[in-house]
């Protein structure tokens, strides 16, 4: 009997470690027709920041007005996110390698004040 539960138990426990070291969750996902981060807040790209360099263009007082989705130590690439280095040593969550950040007023679901903000930041469609 004991040998049938472990053989029942198993499977289970090994899928349960594969989703953990894959991270869960995407960092954002679509909804309405654009990026949005767990909490349903709109997260843009940056002009400047060039696809698949590993790295963000975006740094100090940037950072402070633009705040970069992170990823935490844990975390890893998934399908189209991949993760790319700060100049501050922290991680930040790319997708199809652009960096993605928020803006501060964007402050409910469904807000994108930040979009063509100087016509170089503009929301993930």
């Amino acid at each position: 009997m004991k040998k049938l539960i472990l053989a029942a138990v198993l499977p289970l426990a090994l899928l349960a470690g594969c989703a953990s070291m894959s991270g869960g969750q995407p960092p954002a996902m679509m909804k309405n027709g654009m990026l949005v981060n767990s909490k349903g807040i709109t997260v843009y790209t940056f002009d400047r920041d060039a696809a698949n360099s590993g790295k963000s263009a975006c740094n100090g007082d940037c950072a402070v007005k633009w705040p970069p989705l992170l990823a935490t130590a844990s975390d890893g690439p998934r399908g189209d996110y991949t993760i790319v280095m700060r100049d501050d040593g922290r991680r930040q969550w790319a997708y199809r390698g652009k960096p993605l950040y928020t803006w501060p007023e964007d402050q409910e679901p469904g807000d994108k004040y930040g979009d063509n903000y100087l016509k170089v930041w503009h929301v993930v469609n």
